[in-house]
């Protein structure tokens, strides 16, 4: 398949309509949501469809010979874009999984805290709160400022609520409902010096933001490949630091129970890890048009299109660009609604009717909508956006 050349930083390939034929995407749809589920290359659907091929051929032989060995080789492909030793990248499916394995595998003791933010994800929220209630602990939610516009802001507000000392600190990396970049490498650095431990939820950063890990300092980190990396769905993975290794287990205990961290992970029975395997087949596909091509052509756009969706509905942004990578959160205009149910009934119409594929939430007193920005994304599909919102609050004066 043919793909656009690679250039230089100041000379960026031409994405939008120019690559849209490399995805699997409805032509006539303005996909404005890629942060949900990412979307896969169909060059990168064929190397999976290649895997799960081999697989079939002989599948003893492959389970027995080439899975494990193939899940290793797309640890090591991928330990470079994040920053990340091979030894310590577990390949699982997703980052709610990895943190579940994180957290059920936790000796809390009762009476310890756990410190999550009013924008954690909801299903790492639950996760915390099952496993308190189990041992006693209980989970403190730190209230992010938003809109924000100064990460010195989060991070005083955060440095405070280190008092008292909670025994686990949980980050994420890029909040998913209000779509801020936190600044977590001094964040994991204040919550360790309290004395926390601290796991990274990365679900978005991979492939949107350049990546450390490894300079983080922090304990564990995940983060999804489907999300921005282009991988297949069901393709993600956990680092471990290696003091922490021995410890932690996958939540299916199997055959490679005691024989260290890498077997217990890739070996928890028969599954279909064919998006793991494809998984260099999505990093060829990045390096073709350049990881930091990708990173600034998506933020900036990401950062144009907020800026026009609030000039033309005379709005505010979630976060200033400081805050603010692939996504963006933008108010919507007055009179649209207010509650969660409104929400989803105007972005129901807006998929329906519109052909504009957006999350709606409701926030802060009024609705917000969050946008993505991938390559095959053109500023003309923000601009209909924008259209479309502009007469529906027309309608409702």
């Amino acid at each position: 398949m043919q793909v656009p050349a690679p250039r230089g930083n100041n000379d960026i390939p031409a994405f939008g309509t120019a690559v849209r034929g490399a995805f699997a995407l409805e032509r006539d749809y303005a996909h404005l949501n890629h942060g949900s589920y990412g979307a896969t290359p169909v060059a990168v659907l064929a190397a999976q469809r290649v895997w799960q091929d081999h697989l079939e051929r002989e599948p003893s032989r492959f389970m027995d010979r080439e899975f494990r060995p193939g899940l290793r080789a797309a640890a090591a492909a991928l330990a470079p874009h994040i920053g990340a030793d091979a030894d310590g990248i577990a390949m699982v499916e997703n980052a709610t999984g990895a943190v579940n394995a994180v957290l059920r595998g936790l000796d809390l003791a009762p009476g310890s805290e756990i410190l999550v933010t009013d924008q954690t994800y909801p299903a790492v929220r639950n996760t915390a709160d099952y496993v308190a209630s189990r041992c006693g602990a209980t989970v403190r939610a730190l209230s992010l400022p938003f809109p924000a516009l100064d990460p010195g802001d989060i991070l005083e507000w955060f440095k405070a609520a280190l008092t008292p000392a909670p025994a686990l600190v949980i980050l994420d990396h890029v909040t998913s409902p209000t779509a801020l970049v936190l600044p977590v490498e001094k964040m994991a650095k204040a919550a360790r010096e309290a004395g926390a431990l601290v796991l990274i939820d990365g679900a978005h950063a991979p492939g949107m933001l350049a990546l450390d890990i490894a300079a983080l300092g922090c304990d564990w980190y995940t983060g999804n490949c489907h999300k921005w990396m282009f991988a297949a769905k069901g393709c993600a993975f956990l680092w471990t630091a290696p003091d922490h290794r021995e410890k932690t287990h996958p939540l299916v205990i199997s055959h490679g129970y005691s024989h260290g961290y890498i077997d217990e992970f890739d070996w928890v029975g028969t599954r279909d890890a064919s998006a793991q395997l494809a998984l260099p087949a999505a990093l060829t596909f990045i390096d073709a048009h350049g990881a930091e091509n990708i990173r600034e052509h998506n933020i900036a756009l990401a950062n144009q299109a907020a800026d026009l969706l609030s000039a033309a509905w005379r709005t505010e942004r979630g976060a200033g660009p400081a805050l603010t990578g692939s996504l963006a959160t933008v108010r919507l205009p007055d009179g649209l609604g207010t509650s969660q149910q409104d929400a989803n009934e105007l972005r129901a119409l807006l998929v329906d009717k519109h052909r504009v594929q957006v999350p709606i939430r409701a926030m802060a007193g009024g609705l917000w909508c969050r946008i993505s920005a991938q390559i095959y994304n053109d500023i003309r599909e923000y601009e209909r956006f924008a259209e479309v919102i502009g007469r529906l609050s027309a309608d409702t004066r």
